[in-house]
């Protein structure tokens, strides 16, 4: 469209995001040798990735014995049998390392007083398949994503990879079923820029805010996987959305796993520690599904504290102020800032928040975008997902804390690896598709101009409403209908949508507009991907089907939402088996905390 001047770009390698999954994507592609641009809409130090806390998990075995083996039977058990054994097969084997790589590029962990690693205690980490507990969540203090993001980053730096900061993916280029690149706004300028590539890496992070209450940042709108829906492709397993136990009451600002690793306990209005009637092993550190539940029950049943008893307490005050400052003093700030709770003298007002996004891209361990055709499983050129943004699947239906670190890490760099082994850099690039440029053009065209009724603020609280209410940590029929019907809703009044603001220089109001798109989309595909699955498993609980279904459901759902919000399913088969001789593959049984 003439009215948008085009700026072009060719590069080798296009990273969309700027996280922990981005910056290894980027740094292994730069080391490579190949032309890297590394399109991001905040500065890389500020992705979601710095929000991390408690650590990334390792079989390092420095605080006590550990071996990959019991690490993979662990995330195994913890996705409730939906991860592919094969992808976390090679996660766990390769997360040693991958975090001692990390600590050669710099990354400053906690230290043991003979200088190791230090490792904390973490939900679901066991030693001896299930026997007892491991300490495997290797940690810079409470600050862990800060440390890994300020690290890559320098390395990104140091091996010249070109950043464009600030830079809003709009949409895929795609060109006879391949991508050729993205188009992007600069939002400083409000120029329009075309990245042409021979491959793309989109990092984009999880949709949490697809929710009203969550810990994720206000950028987490899951803008790949909007692109994704956009272009045509399917999003896998979004039903699955984890709820994190201790988000503060009130303000969701998450409070780390890793307090409870540290000895911290929850306590419902009775003062009683009541994980232990839940979890009679785990207590306190069970997988986060089964602690979500557990405390959405004691408060169902009458149990929880404060004047409308809807929430609980963690108490970390019994750990004493020395260890609170030198492991947790991130969280005595955040608890101090948004609780008002000296967490030295007092508990800290909880309550389970929505936090991850298990479902996300379809993709294979070497990060290659994954479609459904009458054949089978067809990989989409020129197209990898690494992180939140993709699905592995390597959590399943349920992650375990500390393995989204070691996500970010491995899977990046195996996309760089495999980026090295099929590309080859400086080589010639298609002609630039016109008739993508066009259409997502019009698009971006279409939103500017909306005159309607509705402001995106109205828009977007609707949605996060009916999500919250609807498709929270419990799920029946009725509720997941009716969410069906409030977001699909939401999602057709996107019609009446009003822009008041149509320049182009650092307009947030069109962009919030065009995250809420992405956002809108992927909600759908997370309610209908629901009320489609009638069990419970992982963080999917249905109150009307409380039982897991392997004869029907063990299998990925797919999900493709049309234009007019529509969805439509398929599905993908569970990977049961490993990699030859690598280790013995787990069938499907009861979870026992």
């Amino acid at each position: 469209m003439s009215a948008y001047p085009v700026t072009d770009h060719a590069c080798d390698v296009v990273v969309v995001g700027a996280g922990g999954a981005g910056l290894r994507a980027t740094v292994g592609l730069a080391q490579a040798g190949f032309s890297t641009a590394c399109v991001t809409k905040v500065f890389p130090t500020r992705s979601h990735t710095v929000a991390a806390q408690g650590g990334i998990s390792a079989a390092l075995g420095n605080m006590g014995e550990d071996d990959w083996r019991f690490h993979f039977y662990d995330t195994v058990k913890g996705s409730d049998w939906l991860g592919d054994q094969d992808a976390i097969a090679y996660m766990c084997r390769e997360a040693p390392a991958a975090v001692i790589e990390l600590e050669h590029f710099g990354l400053p962990f906690s230290r043991t007083e003979d200088g190791r690693i230090y490792q904390r205690p973490f939900g679901g980490m066991t030693t001896h398949y299930g026997k007892g507990i491991a300490q495997r969540t290797c940690a810079a203090a409470d600050r862990t994503g800060h440390a890994m993001l300020h690290t890559l980053y320098q390395q990104s730096l140091k091996h010249d990879a070109r950043f464009f900061i600030e830079y809003f993916a709009l949409d895929l280029l795609m060109q006879d079923g391949a991508c050729r690149g993205v188009l992007a706004l600069d939002m400083a300028t409000g120029t329009l820029h075309r990245f042409l590539a021979q491959a793309t890496v989109l990092a984009t992070g999880g949709y949490g805010r697809t929710y009203f209450s969550c810990t994720s940042a206000h950028t987490c709108t899951g803008d790949g996987g909007g692109m994704v829906l956009r272009a045509g492709l399917p999003l896998a397993d979004m039903e699955f959305v984890q709820f994190h136990p201790t988000g503060i009451y009130g303000a969701g600002c998450l409070i780390t796993e890793g307090s409870r690793g540290e000895g911290g306990v929850l306590r419902n209005s009775e003062g009683e520690r009541f994980m232990e009637r839940y979890a009679p092993n785990a207590k306190d550190l069970a997988s986060r599904d089964v602690v979500s539940r557990a405390m959405t029950i004691e408060i169902r049943e009458g149990r929880g504290v404060g004047p409308r008893k809807d929430h609980l307490l963690l108490h970390l005050e019994h750990l004493g102020a020395d260890v609170i400052h030198k492991r947790l003093p991130g969280i005595a700030e955040t608890a101090q800032i948004f609780a008002g709770v000296d967490v030295t003298r007092a508990p800290i007002p909880v309550l389970p928040t929505a936090h991850y996004n298990m479902g996300g891209i379809p993709c294979t361990i070497d990060g290659e975008v994954l479609t459904r055709t009458p054949a089978g499983d067809a990989v989409v050129p020129g197209l990898l997902a690494v992180g939140e943004a993709a699905c592995v699947s390597v959590h399943g239906a349920n992650r375990l804390g500390s393995n989204s670190l070691l996500d970010l890490v491995v899977f990046g760099r195996a996309a760089a690896a495999h980026c090295a082994k099929t590309l080859k850099p400086g080589a010639a690039l298609p002609s630039a598709p016109k008739a993508a440029t066009d259409a997502a053009l019009a698009a971006f065209d279409r939103v500017r101009h909306a005159s309607g009724t509705r402001p995106t603020a109205s828009l977007r609280d609707e949605m996060q409403r009916a999500m919250q209410k609807d498709a929270a940590v419990f799920r029946s029929g009725a509720s997941l209908d009716e969410g069906c019907r409030a977001v699909g809703a939401a999602f057709g009044a996107m019609a009446e949508l009003c822009i008041s603001d149509r320049s182009l220089v650092f307009n947030t109001d069109l962009v919030e507009a065009l995250e809420l798109d992405n956002l809108m989309r992927q909600a759908l595909a997370t309610i209908h991907s629901a009320r489609n699955r009638t069990e419970s498993r992982g963080a999917h609980a249905r109150e009307d089907f409380p039982a897991r279904d392997d004869a029907n459901w063990l299998k990925h759902t797919l999900a493709w939402v049309d234009d007019g919000g529509a969805v439509r399913f398929d599905y993908r088969p569970v990977q049961l088996a490993t990699r030859s001789g690598e280790v013995e593959s787990i069938p499907p049984k009861a979870r026992t905390y």
